[in-house]
């Protein structure tokens, strides 16, 4: 999930609890009952954000003249200067939409054109939204979302006895068990832990966070108007998964406490074996039709190589296997790593402490966002969940302001000359914001300022949202060291000068083995090919993220080249993929087939296509090296293109990419 800035005011204040329904049928008619006139609404009103308003009462009302009188004043996210709306304009719009809502005068009778709904987005952003985003934010904003299989009619029911198997519960696997589900296919999910919610589930540590908006971080279909918080909190994430699993009663199919070790094709059958152990070490070999693997690329966490660390003395732990009885008032504390779930961490528990020292290897762009401190307010909440088409604009806002309005900024500008810290003038203007930002919070520290710069592109590596990490790392008991670790032993960590830093606790932040996709799995193909020999350790391939010819009915879910490292989105890539992959059965159904496989040509010149595509992108930057990039530098993780192209290339498989076996 990768970081962005997303500036929003205080919305609404408490509104009061009236009543306000609406049906928004895709094909034709809208129809409101008038809520109550009140004073709660009124303050409602006054506070609600503006351009989402007006979005909300254009497509209820189809009033394009009134529209256009905001279009002068409206301005892209962090542009200079702002918007900036005339409180006359904004006070009339209020005045409309309260008459609007408490007495239903001005309602239009059908839901607006193609035409009015993209000149709302363009208007309401400040910038225009071509029709090629069209589709996207019908279905992720939950105005007309794709497709519902079981009710396409003439689709044929898929066969009786064609199964499913589904690696993960977290956002991917929960996503297709809904969809398998309302498709009518036979499924199970193999869940390693308890419960539902994957990366929510596991990672507890203090501060933990997302840097993705809330409102845009969730599946389109079950679009939340109770976040607490702008950008969620490990335990706001978690209660929506339960939340979601206990409305679609997605446990029913979920094996939990379950893992996952091999699967075998069957050349004869068509028929995948998927050994699985339970909690009591029993094995058992379910035999299905087609996997889809959900298990992710960071699920799979990784301690540093420091020699010594075996012999510490005290609690080492890693902040994706947090214990949640560690307790750490007053102790001193060593973290190693600043990626985003140390400067999390760190500026959580900086202040309970005793003494904190930080192991910095590699330097982060730090962006500031007032917004990811903010808490959802209760009128907010409630304009969320009873305005009509309210929460479904405001979704459509933050995936422009925090995903594809941002792409700009990973994209090269073959002309730029500027200077190595950047790829365009766009990209130099948003380096320029996050060093005004360090040079204004650490002006009295140039120690620090000089550790922290880096000297890379901002985005050519995944960003920090500072949620207090300058802050901790101002404070007197914290300190950043950056020479690194010669070593670890019984009572400390020692230095290259020799230096020990005595600590009674190790808390590692040191990320995922994230390129080694196949992790632990053993994945059998045709005639005995192994994935994960040929993908290795560091160098997966893929089909759109998902295939692999040789491996027929094996969908790997977020993988290669499909993580849409730009901006946020994880979200709407595993709701794409899930998307395609059951179009892909589906053509197996179809045809009366029993398997759907890649084709060689196809996948070929998809990653050439990638590969011609990534000198273009920040990642390939001389200075960019991160985890997106394998030891050879080629860029294995990211998506380089917009969620748009990803979401428009995942309708349906492409005619000739692929070969059905009867």
């Amino acid at each position: 999930m990768t970081g962005a800035i997303l500036y929003v005011s205080e919305y609404l204040l408490y509104a009061g609890r009236v009543s306000v329904t609406a049906s928004i049928l895709a094909e034709d008619r809208i129809t409101l009952t008038p809520m109550a006139d009140s004073p709660e609404l009124a303050r409602a009103l006054d506070d609600a954000n503006v351009p989402t308003l007006l979005a909300a009462y254009a497509y209820l009302t189809h009033d394009a003249d009134f529209l256009e009188r905001f279009a002068p004043h409206i301005r892209p996210a962090y542009s200079n200067p702002p918007t900036d709306i005339p409180e006359d304009i904004a006070d009339e719009l209020r005045i409309r939409i309260r008459r609007l809502l408490t007495t239903g005068d001005g309602l239009a009778d059908s839901t607006p054109s193609d035409a009015l709904v993209q000149r709302i987005m363009s208007v309401t952003v400040g910038e225009p939204v071509e029709d090629e985003f069209l589709e996207l934010v019908y279905d992720q904003c939950g105005f007309r979302p794709w497709i519902d299989r079981s009710k396409v009619a003439g689709r044929k029911t898929p066969k009786a006895g064609f199964k499913v198997l589904v690696i993960g519960a977290g956002m991917t696997g929960m996503a297709a068990a809904t969809k398998l589900r309302e498709a009518g296919y036979d499924f199970v999910v193999i869940e390693k832990n308890a419960d539902v919610g994957g990366t929510w589930y596991e990672n507890r540590y203090p501060g933990v966070g997302v840097d993705t908006p809330s409102h845009f971080y969730s599946f389109s279909w079950e679009i939340w108007p109770q976040w607490s918080h702008y950008h969620p909190h490990g335990a706001d994430m978690q209660r929506y998964m339960l939340a979601v699993a206990d409305k679609y009663d997605l446990r029913r199919d979920i094996r939990f406490q379950t893992t996952v070790e091999r699967l075998v094709w069957d050349e004869k059958t068509c028929m995948w074996t998927v050994t699985v152990r339970n909690s009591a070490g029993a094995c058992e070999d379910i035999v299905v039709n087609a996997v889809i693997n959900g298990h992710g690329p960071v699920n799979r966490y990784k301690m540093p190589d420091i020699p010594g660390l075996a012999d510490f003395n005290g609690p080492v732990v890693h902040t994706a296997n947090y214990p949640s009885d560690l307790d750490l008032k007053g102790k001193r504390v060593a973290v190693i790593g600043t990626g985003a779930s140390s400067a999390q961490l760190c500026g959580a528990i900086a202040a309970e402490v005793a003494e904190l020292t930080v192991y910095q290897r590699t330097k982060h762009w730090v962006i500031y966002n007032p917004e990811i401190a903010h808490d959802v307010s209760e009128g907010m909440k409630w304009a969320l969940a009873n305005i009509p088409t309210f929460k479904e604009w405001f979704r459509f806002r933050v995936y422009w302001s925090a995903a594809d309005g941002l792409f700009a900024n990973v994209l090269k500008d073959p002309a730029w000359e500027g200077n190595m810290q950047a790829v365009s003038e766009g990209n130099e203007m948003t380096r320029q914001y996050a060093l005004s930002y360090m040079h204004a919070k650490f002006a009295d520290r140039p120690d620090l300022i000089e550790k922290l710069t880096p000297d890379f592109p901002i985005f050519s590596k995944r960003i920090i949202l500072d949620n207090g990490w300058f802050d901790a790392l101002a404070r007197p008991n914290v300190h950043l060291e950056d020479k690194g670790i010669a070593r670890i032993l019984p009572n400390g960590i020692e230095a290259p000068d020799g230096s020990v830093f005595e600590c009674d606790v190790i808390i590692c932040a040191t990320g995922f083995n994230v390129s080694k996709m196949v992790g632990d799995l053993e994945i059998k193909g045709t005639g005995g090919r192994d994935l994960g020999e040929e993908w290795g350790d560091e160098d997966p391939r893929s089909y759109l993220g998902m295939c692999v010819p040789g491996y027929p009915n094996y969908f790997h879910t977020v993988g290669p080249n499909s993580a849409p490292n730009h901006a946020a989105g994880q979200n709407l890539i595993s709701e794409a993929q899930v998307n395609w992959i059951i179009e892909a059965l589906d053509r197996v159904n179809e045809a009366g087939a029993r398997a759907f496989e890649v084709r060689q040509d196809a996948f070929d010149a998809w990653n050439r296509k990638v590969d011609e595509r990534m000198p273009q992108m920040i990642w390939t930057h001389p200075r960019a090296n991160s985890y997106y990039n394998n030891s050879k530098g080629r860029v294995f993780l990211s998506w380089p293109w917009r969620l748009v192209d990803f979401f428009n290339a995942t309708r349906r498989p492409e005619e000739g990419s692929y070969r059905l076996i009867a």
